[in-house]
């Protein structure tokens, strides 16, 4: 059986806008008033850590990365644990991929408090029970650190796991893993990324396009070995 693992932010939880406004609010406390969505959507895919990393360099921040971290982690929580939205379909796609028993891991850039708010924000904490963060491993998407993990606590080869995700580095890492891949691009325009090129089923169109039907039976070709690339 395939094992599956989800990205969090942008894949199962509209979560990017609360990412921004932490960062934003992060960034005007250190004397960054003018930061904006189109700056912040550059970063998407990309863990806290490493954002804060290339801003902290970018606007010549004085302030450590680990207290910049800290800051944006306590903004986000707050944000985080009152205004995070599951997406419809993709909350369906899990509880059909639950009935069957099929293993499912979350890993994703952020902390691992921030994702646990999250799942239990949303209630899907008694679906996905296996969690990854990117500061439990050595290197952030897109290196395969954080899915290879993921794949070992499900006790999986990677090559008989599919990742889902939204982003290019996400995409990427799913593939430098070994792993399949459903990318539904949170960034529309984004969606002929070559990144995107080698997904097994591409949703270019994103969430709005996003079928849990569809990607059930991709993932039930899949297992049959009749599985090819293809986009919905």
């Amino acid at each position: 059986m395939i094992s599956v693992i989800f990205d969090l932010d942008g894949t199962l939880v509209d979560s990017e806008p609360n990412y921004y406004e932490s960062g934003r609010l992060t960034l005007e406390r250190h004397g960054v008033p003018d930061f904006t969505w189109e700056q912040h959507a550059r970063f998407i895919g990309i863990g806290t850590l490493e954002t804060l990393e290339a801003l902290k360099e970018r606007y010549g921040l004085r302030a450590p990365v680990e207290q910049l971290l800290a800051e944006q982690n306590a903004a986000y929580l707050e944000l985080a644990r009152t205004h995070t939205e599951a997406y419809p379909q993709m909350r369906t796609f899990v509880e059909r991929l639950h009935a069957r028993g099929v293993p499912m891991a979350v890993a994703s850039g952020s902390s691992r408090e921030a994702i646990d708010a999250v799942l239990a924000g949303t209630g899907l904490d008694a679906l996905l029970t296996t969690v990854v963060s990117a500061e439990e491993v050595a290197h952030g998407k897109p290196a395969p650190d954080v899915f290879l993990e993921a794949a070992r606590r499900l006790g999986a080869e990677p090559a008989d796991c599919v990742v889902v995700e939204d982003a290019a580095p996400g995409a990427r890492a799913a593939h430098a893993a070994g792993m399949g891949c459903v990318a539904i691009p949170y960034v529309t325009d984004t969606a002929d990324d070559p990144a995107f090129a080698a997904a097994g089923l591409l949703f270019a169109g994103g969430q709005a396009e996003f079928s849990a039907d569809a990607a059930h039976d991709w993932l039930l070709s899949r297992e049959a070995g009749t599985g090819g690339p293809g986009t919905a």
